[in-house]
């Protein structure tokens, strides 16, 4: 009896033994008594117990793989750049993904080495910083070629950080900071030139304004002084044209004292006012007009 429970045991283990579960995204490698069988997919699979085993699992997710590489560029510039690889094993090709690379990241990484160490010379390092995608590419174009023989695929390539040397990168700053600082002082002297130029122009506009309402009032007055003495003369018959003249004087005299007086934010001029002054004053008026007119009839 215990010999039939041990037998039954030993079986239910045999049979146990030969049961496993494949997970989603994963095959699984069978190999016979040391050499590839077959190829077991996601969910529960059946092998021999003792004669065949699972040899490895092959994840089937895509992957990244980051790697940093120095080099130098064409102007003798020394950078950090980082390459980002996104890769994953073709479901066709598990069994080539198994067995042919003891290491593909390692694979991968001098791929990386060898594509960037080669191309990145031959630039200037802007020109690193603007033909950067065109780097991932060569890359890419690189890596899947040289690993779909090995069952690997490239998704992408990306070339994701780029770091010159520290002295470099101060050097760029300053250059940067120097372009900054001549873009504002050649926007403010614009700025600048514009405001003068403007004001010149209103102020030559101001003073254009200025002469003519000047000439405007001079007209104006000559034309009323005009119409003053000949409405005088026609109303009072016997008095010359002097005679008019005389008396505006006097009356424009008399005006002036009003305004002084009435405007409290005109400084007061002390001047002698009496008949008399006011005689002298006349006189003084009038013996001027005389001269005046005296000194043009000399010369006719």
């Amino acid at each position: 009896m215990p010999f039939i429970i041990f037998i039954i045991v030993l079986i239910v283990i045999t049979i146990a033994s030969g049961l496993y579960v494949v997970r989603q995204q994963t095959n699984a490698v069978i190999e016979t008594l040391g050499k590839f069988s077959t190829i077991a997919k996601p969910g529960l699979n059946l092998k021999i117990p003792f004669i065949q085993r699972v040899a490895g699992r092959v994840n089937l997710k895509i992957r990244q793989l980051d790697v940093t590489v120095e080099t130098k560029t064409n102007d003798n510039v020394f950078v950090k750049m980082i390459v980002s690889v996104q890769y994953f094993v073709l479901p066709d090709k598990v069994y080539e993904s198994f067995y042919f690379l003891e290491d593909p990241e390692a694979q991968i990484t001098s791929y990386i080495f060898d594509v960037v160490r080669a191309r990145v010379p031959n630039l200037k390092l802007d020109d690193v910083f603007e033909k950067k995608d065109d780097v991932a590419l060569a890359v890419k174009n690189e890596l899947s070629e040289a690993m779909s023989e090995f069952g690997y695929g490239i998704l992408k390539t990306l070339v994701t950080d780029i770091d010159p040397n520290a002295k470099v990168k101060e050097a760029m700053n300053q250059i940067n900071a120097a372009e900054r600082l001549r873009e504002a002082a050649t926007a403010k002297g614009e700025a600048d030139k514009i405001i003068k130029v403007k004001a010149a122009e209103a102020e030559a506009e101001a003073k254009a304004l200025s002469g003519k309402g000047i000439a405007d009032q001079r007209l104006a007055i000559v034309s009323g002084l005009r119409e003053s003495v000949e409405d005088f003369q026609n109303g009072v018959p016997g008095t010359s044209a002097q005679d008019v003249m005389n008396l505006i004087l006097v009356t424009q005299y008399l005006d002036a004292l009003k305004d002084l007086g009435i405007n409290s934010n005109t400084n007061t001029i002390m001047i002698p006012h009496s008949p008399g002054a006011m005689s002298n004053i006349t006189d003084e008026i009038r013996n001027a007009i005389i001269g005046g007119n005296q000194v043009t009839t000399d010369h006719k």
